[in-house]
């Protein structure tokens, strides 16, 4: 039996389309039409959590559109104002909450080709939203200059995606989350009306789009800042004891050792990270870390001092001749990646911390809950200030006791889970409907057409017709 969109609200955008009008319209373009394509460029990564994959996998585009210019990107946004077609932007697919999941079919946009490196200037680089961001970190480096933070899956991830569904990542512990002030520069934005306009956007304005689920117009190019290249010591720091590991994140979130990331990861999932073999070994708790060369000296003394020992410390190039993977696919969202490669079983939830930090509250946890969740937490900065994340590996026994874990999780410590088990922006993390977004979105999509049923904060009733 053809699986149904659980979550599928057709909300009658429009009367059924002509379809062989709407392929007219978008004569010229790279049209994807074949049933089994369609469906897997209508799927991201939503499959790290069972419930979303029970929801989502049904979900299917009518068409799928390929683009590659600018051009191409306005010939698709007014054809699906022409025919109220809901409308989708999708690039690598790697955001884990169906952000680029067509909730009501209609057209998926992919911009995937629309990757071009437009300028690369002091301290910053323009690039087309579609472009993969270990790519774009190369053409950077050639400057002698680097992206400030990507995601672990950055040789498949946009930028776009990055900056439409993303929130921080491998970077943050020395650069913060993209919300902060300085890494987020311009954006330029396609309206979908019959008759696109673009949008240019600076500074703090690129808020009106960031982690917005693409539902607010179409991201084409932006500006983001650049460091100077740094070649980094990828660290695997061992310790007997988790809570020794924790104090040592503590004491190197400190501004006299310059990191890149930071992330401790408890013995159980040592099985799962079978290409670090005796870099982490069964009965040690692991700290992945990278490391400017400058700081390895007081790194390697702090370690010391809290009883760590450093099992593993090289340049990227140096780990991958010798087969060992990079600190950063031992990082984030990665360590689940590790886990379901091997065992499906299992799925994860994202907490956030208060703050001071107090590794008491991850001590209690592994007492409460044992092997029905492991542990790993990533250390980084958030508004100038440090912050501390969970990726908890929780294994699958049913959506019941998954709500009943974030209660029990959120009753204590101060504790707040980002749920990734939703599609919409304000049920993941945000709790509140950002206002600013969807003023902008009155002005970018007045119809209401983009990733319909990604946010609450959009109603039927404020559609007009333009």
């Amino acid at each position: 039996m053809k699986a149904k969109c659980a979550v599928n609200a057709r909300t009658s955008l429009a009367p059924a389309a002509d379809w062989d009008a709407v392929h007219r319209d978008l004569a010229g373009l790279n049209l994807v039409t074949a049933p089994g394509q369609r469906k897997q460029l209508s799927k991201d990564f939503f499959w790290y959590s069972p419930i979303l994959t029970a929801q989502l996998s049904g979900c299917v585009a009518e068409l799928v559109v390929k683009v590659g210019t600018e051009d191409d990107v306005r010939q698709v946004c007014a054809t699906a104002a022409r025919w109220k077609l809901p409308l989708t932007v999708r690039a690598g697919g790697t955001g884990n909450y169906g952000q680029c999941v067509p909730l009501e079919g209609g057209l998926v946009m992919d911009v995937t080709q629309l990757c071009r490196v437009l300028d690369i200037g002091d301290g910053r680089m323009r690039v087309e939203a579609g472009a993969r961001m270990h790519d774009i970190d190369l053409a950077a480096r050639e400057t002698g200059q680097a992206l400030r933070m990507w995601p672990s899956t950055w040789h498949v991830a946009s930028i776009g995606g990055f900056i439409a569904g993303g929130f921080g990542g491998i970077g943050s512990f020395r650069h913060g989350i993209l919300r902060d002030p300085g890494n987020l520069l311009r954006a330029r934005v396609m309206t979908v009306e019959r008759e696109p306009r673009v949008i240019e956007l600076a500074g703090d304005e690129i808020q009106q789009v960031h982690h917005a689920y693409g539902t607010n117009g179409v991201i084409l190019d932006v500006e983001v800042a650049l460091s100077p290249a740094v070649d980094w010591v990828h660290c695997t720091v061992l310790f007997e004891r988790y809570r020794a590991a924790l104090d040592f994140g503590i004491a190197a979130s400190t501004p006299d050792l310059d990191l890149f990331l930071l992330s401790t990861v408890e013995a159980r999932f040592s099985p799962y990270y079978t290409a670090m073999g005796e870099h982490f070994p069964a009965d040690r708790h692991a700290v992945f870390t990278m490391v400017a060369p400058e700081s390895m000296e007081d790194f390697r003394a702090l370690a010391a001092a809290h009883g760590g020992h450093i099992a593993l410390a090289g340049t990227e190039a140096e780990l991958l001749a010798a087969g060992l993977p990079p600190a950063y696919e031992c990082a984030f969202n990665h360590t689940t990646l590790q886990a379901l490669k091997m065992d499906r079983g299992w799925t994860y939830l994202q907490v956030a911390y208060a703050q001071p930090f107090d590794p008491a509250v991850v001590e209690r946890h592994l007492e409460i809950f044992g092997d029905e969740v492991l542990q790993h937490q990533d250390f980084a900065r958030a508004g100038g200030e440090a912050g501390t994340f969970g990726i908890l590996l929780v294994r699958w026994t049913g959506e019941a006791r998954q709500y009943e874990l974030i209660r029990e999780i959120e009753s204590q410590g101060g504790c707040k889970i980002f749920n990734p088990h939703v599609v919409t922006i304000e049920d993941g993390g945000m709790k509140t409907i950002d206002t600013q977004q969807i003023e902008f979105k009155k002005r970018s999509d007045p119809m209401g057409l983009m990733n319909p049923g990604k946010t609450r904060g959009w109603t039927p009733d404020m559609a007009i017709d333009r």
